[in-house]
């Protein structure tokens, strides 16, 4: 299944043979102290910068109606974010996922965000759609 947007990915979630727990790095985006001159131009335009884990958390499908639904608890926090990263992990025997078990892949999510890396997440943007990461 083609994820395009967050519904997608709550569908796809609830369609698995083993329960899943839904993982969520929010990040917003800073100007590195080492910008160049032409980089604070185009920061200053709403371009560039660099992607910074600002909070996560970890949800059951069940546990999320909609993509409002996590936005909203998001703004609870009153941190900028401009993307959420999702990525989803898999219980087995019928056993689901725990918060304890997210800890560490959520410490991953964070991490590999903070080196650039995205691979194997999804990122949304605040309507809940995909994006495309250069």
């Amino acid at each position: 299944m083609e994820i395009s947007c967050f519904d997608d990915l709550l569908q796809a979630a609830r369609a698995q043979g083993e329960p899943q727990r839904l993982l969520f790095v929010f990040a917003g985006v800073e100007l590195p102290d080492d910008a160049t001159p032409a980089q604070r131009e185009r920061f200053a335009r709403g371009e560039g910068g660099a992607l910074v884990p600002q909070m996560c958390v970890d949800k059951a499908p069940d546990e999320l109606a909609s993509f409002d639904a996590l936005v909203q608890e998001a703004a609870q926090f009153g941190k900028d974010w401009i993307l959420v990263f999702a990525a989803a992990m898999s219980g087995s025997l019928n056993r689901a996922p725990t918060s304890s078990d997210a800890e560490v892949p959520l410490e991953g999510m964070v991490d590999a965000i903070k080196r650039g890396v995205h691979s194997g997440l999804i990122p949304f943007d605040r309507t809940g759609h995909t994006v495309q990461i250069d």
